[in-house]
């Protein structure tokens, strides 16, 4: 039987990420993501890596940006520290994901990343945390509470993770001048490769 207080928390799961969204919106800094935005720009290639939902958000991100041509790869953690940060190079940057900024398995990343000059950009709540201190970008995060009643589930972390990487996008695309062709070429797939090819052959 599906109960009065199932639905009550699924209507507030929206409440909660609605809420999340706009007060991550008002901590935006224009400097930070700047910095974030030039390194990302300059580098040839880009890693992300992060454990659990912030994993999971950082293959998003990756596709993000393979899907405007940048080259981007996410690293698992436990593959980084086995070789897998032989991907980059000095110049290259690497996207760290950690809300608390302690993650045990991203600071061996970080460390690896300074000895091989990779610019670091991290994206976390604690920016007083080792791997923030150590990091040549810093994207806050906010995260009034997850929307499971336990507080425990990576929901809403998740999404405030992803609402930062789509704003990375908006804004790369900008700053290409990335067109709707380019996308179409390599997107021929689905409802939108439709959309989008059938709109080149028009004009």
């Amino acid at each position: 039987m599906i109960t009065p207080e199932a639905l009550i928390s699924a209507e507030n799961a929206f409440h909660i990420e609605a809420e999340c969204l706009e007060e991550l919106k008002a901590r935006f800094s224009a400097e930070s993501f700047s910095d974030a935005l030039r390194l990302l720009l300059s580098a040839e290639r880009i890693g992300a890596s992060g454990c659990g939902h912030s994993g999971i958000a950082c293959r998003h991100f990756a596709h993000l940006m393979r899907c405007i041509e940048l080259s981007a790869s996410f690293i698992p953690p436990s593959e980084a520290v086995h070789g897998g940060m032989g991907l980059l190079k000095p110049g290259d940057a690497m996207l760290l994901v950690s809300r608390g900024g302690k993650t045990a398995e991203l600071l061996p990343i970080a460390e690896i990343c300074r000895k091989k000059s990779i610019k670091i950009i991290t994206v976390t709540e604690n920016l007083d945390s080792e791997l923030a201190r150590g990091s040549d970008a810093v994207l806050r995060l906010y995260v009034n509470r997850e929307t499971d009643k336990y507080n425990a589930q990576g929901t809403t972390s998740f999404l405030a993770t992803c609402a930062i990487f789509d704003a990375l996008q908006s804004a790369l695309i900008e700053l290409k001048g990335y067109k709707s062709e380019a996308f179409a070429l390599i997107h021929p797939g689905g409802a939108v490769g439709e959309r989008l090819n059938s709109r080149s052959k028009e004009t």
